[in-house]
Parts: structure tokens; C-alpha cells; sequence
């Protein structure tokens, strides 16, 4: 049996680690993890704050910005119309992203549409994009439940990508300009939506 010696007794793994270079290091590292952790943690949308997180691609052009203008893109709409997000320039537009699977997003759709029916008289644009849905799936939703503003289908996340959702509901308000007037994560009430389009109508 072999025994320590009598003198100085041998240090334990914890206090070994403490007093080396590595061990700081390492403590440092396990530190940052956490706290950067905890960051995304807050950060990131929930379903419980009524948000449904999706994983969409990475866009190399710029995050849009509030006071920025809005990124431009061209698709058809589920019933087969041509658009683009600058064909509507002159015209306040609420680009709004969704999906008939996400809980909020249902629940907030007939306000959505009880709004465009209010404010289309004075020109107001909705825009819904679907994501991570084709075009037969987000036409059948709309027709069930009498969706009546242009719906566009983002099965591959393109659009959303470029906008930088990562829970939805997602919204953002743009003047007739074409400038990001406000951006809203989760689902908004009638008021919230008629606030929200009041400010990018002059």
C-alpha cells in the first residue's frame, strides 16, 4: 500500500485548477458561456410570450432597422398575382409573417383581416407571409377562415431570412416612403394594430 507522505498533503483537483493559468482560463470561458447563454435565452422569443421561434436561413444583406428602408422582394401571392414590396411605394404597407400552425398567429388573423377591411379604403396595404408553408396550404387556410388580404407563400424562408424573423408572429409597419415605421414581435390586439397603422398614415 502505498502512502502519502507525511509532510505537505497532496491538493485536490479543485484547488489545482483554481491556482493554474488554465484553470482561470477555463473559468473565465465556462463564465462567458453562461452569461452569453442567458443573453439568447432573453433575447429569444418564446411560446409563452405568445411567439412561435422558427429557424430560418441567413440573409447577407443588412438587418432591417427601424428609420431604414424596408427590403425589397418580388413573389406571387397564393392566388397567383405578381407583387412586390415596392409596386405598393405610395401606399402604407403592414408586412406581417405567420403560419396557419402557429397558435398566435390564428388567433390574431380575424383582427388582421377585421383591420385591413377598416383602413383599405384610405389605400393601407397587409402583406402576410407565410412561412415554411407552400401556396395550396396557405390558400386553403385563408379560404376557411375568410381571408380576404394578399397571403404569399415563403416555403424556404426567403423572405423571412431577409428580415430577420426568428418568432412568429412578426410585424412591421412601413410608410407610404417605403421606411420601417415600427417592428412588433407576438400577436398584437385590434388596438395595437390600429395604432401601429395609424403612425404610418400621415
Amino acid at each position: 500500500m502505498i502512502e502519502a507522505p507525511t509532510g505537505e498533503q497532496p491538493k485536490g483537483l479543485r484547488e489545482r485548477v483554481g491556482q493554474s493559468r488554465f484553470g482561470t482560463l477555463l473559468v473565465l470561458a465556462v463564465t462567458a458561456v453562461l452569461v452569453m447563454g442567458g443573453a439568447y435565452l432573453i433575447e429569444r422569443p418564446s411560446a409563452a410570450a405568445g411567439v412561435s421561434p422558427v429557424n430560418v436561413g441567413q440573409s447577407d444583406g443588412p438587418p432591417p432597422t427601424v428609420g431604414s428602408p424596408a427590403h425589397d422582394f418580388s413573389a406571387t401571392t397564393v392566388d397567383g398575382k405578381k407583387v412586390s414590396l415596392s409596386s405598393y411605394k405610395g401606399h402604407p404597407v403592414w408586412l406581417t409573417f405567420g403560419a396557419s400552425w402557429c397558435a398566435a398567429c390564428q388567433a390574431e388573423a380575424p383582427d388582421i383581416e377585421a383591420a385591413y377591411q377598416k383602413h383599405l379604403a384610405q389605400g393601407d396595404v397587409v402583406l402576410a407571409i407565410s412561412i415554411s408553408e407552400d401556396s395550396p396550404t396557405v390558400l386553403d387556410y385563408g379560404k376557411r377562415i375568410g381571408l380576404t388580404y394578399p397571403q404569399i407563400a415563403d416555403p424556404n424562408t426567403a423572405i423571412a431570412s431577409a428580415y430577420r424573423v426568428n418568432g412568429i408572429p412578426a410585424h412591421f409597419f412601413i410608410d407610404k416612403s417605403g421606411i420601417i415605421r415600427s417592428t412588433k414581435a407576438g400577436g398584437l390586439s385590434p388596438g395595437q394594430m390600429d395604432a401601429a397603422l395609424k403612425e404610418i398614415n400621415p
